[in-house]
């Protein structure tokens, strides 16, 4: 049954999700403060929606209601965050702090999902449908949603967040895709960076912390190994098809998986790095590796030219490589190219 609270709440919140979405993917330095003046147009409307919902009374005991009022008050935060600063460096930090809120609304509203028929699309691609049921459902979250984080912070360095489809196809391992912050980042943010893929196609979807601010690009070994850890520990817990596992990550994150990807006897079968570069490793287990490169046309921290050499670099030494150069893309992820990435790497079993 839908919640009795009247949806335009849930519709605003989702809206501005959205609209930040889009200027995260349309990120640039120079366009931030036009990306900024956008968003805070959204302030006044969703400022009045939360306020309708409060003033209806909002008791203790209904989280459905609590959990609308506290994802529109990080999504508000975003707004508020995004672009701040007196000069380009602070404006650029403090969009990551809005990314940081953006996430943690997500965490906060994705449970709803069984709510709101609008928040249960926002968290699905167009046309796909979840069926919500008992069967399948994982135990230790009702969201599908596990945290594997060292300590009692919820961001604590060098774990895992996992996302299980809540109804797994019967006696049908499932394809793992394994997801990699950037700089600053952590697992537990970039996890929606694929939530809606792996929701609507049932996939498994792991998104690993560094132990650092960022990925250990000058010693792959010292996160290879835990990542390793994290790894089994998932295909010991989980049906895992071991020959379908696609790593993927985002600026370091995407030059961390390259790295990781051509060590000797990587699990991966295949790495989708994103805006990175080439690591200072050794290519001599490059031969017949797979890798789909995305990059910006527009990247102002790596330029596509640079992305395109280590392309060819890796094509000489035997890699099965693929290059597409997004013309609109700066240095930003292009949540868009998730469907071509598994278009090409092929999830589902012939």
């Amino acid at each position: 049954m839908p919640h009795p609270f009247h949806t335009d709440p849930a519709g605003r919140i989702v809206e501005v999700l959205g609209a930040l979405e889009t200027a995260f993917r349309r990120l640039h330095p120079l366009a931030i403060p036009r990306l900024r003046d956008g968003l805070r147009s959204r302030v006044e409307g969703l400022e009045a929606s939360l306020l309708q919902l409060s003033e209806r009374g909002v008791p203790d005991a209904d989280a459905t209601g609590l959990r609308l009022l506290e994802a529109g008050g990080l999504v508000l935060e975003a707004l508020h965050r995004f672009g701040g600063g007196h000069d380009m460096t602070q404006a650029f930090m403090a969009v990551l702090r809005a990314m940081r809120s953006w996430c943690r609304a997500q965490e906060v509203l994705y449970p709803l999902s069984r709510d709101f028929p609008g928040i249960d699309r926002f968290f699905l691609e167009p046309g796909a449908i979840v069926q919500w049921g008992k069967n399948g459902e994982i135990p230790e979250s009702s969201t599908g949603i596990v945290h594997r984080i060292p300590g009692e912070e919820a961001y604590g360095r060098g774990g895992y967040s996992l996302f299980v489809p809540g109804v797994q196809p019967s006696g049908r391992p499932l394809a793992l895709v394994v997801a990699l912050h950037g700089g600053y980042g952590h697992g537990r943010d970039f996890l929606w960076t694929w939530l809606r893929e792996a929701r609507s196609r049932g996939l498994l979807l792991m998104a690993p912390s560094s132990a650092g601010s960022t990925w250990s690009l000058a010693d792959i070994e010292t996160d290879a190994v835990p990542l390793e850890q994290h790894l089994a520990e998932v295909c010991s817990r989980y049906a895992v098809d071991q020959s379908r596992i696609l790593l993927t990550g985002m600026s370091d994150g995407g030059t961390f998986a390259l790295g990781f990807g051509l060590r000797s006897g990587s699990p991966a079968s295949a790495v989708a790095p994103v805006s990175c570069v080439l690591p200072p490793v050794g290519l001599e287990h490059a031969r017949e590796r797979r890798i789909f490169w995305v990059h910006g046309a527009q990247d102002w921290m790596f330029p596509a030219s640079r992305a395109a050499r280590a392309c060819e670099e890796l094509s000489r030494a035997g890699a099965e490589v693929r290059l597409k150069i997004v013309p609109d893309l700066a240095h930003a992820y292009p949540r868009e190219e998730n469907s071509a990435i598994l278009g090409w790497f092929a999830p589902e079993p012939a």
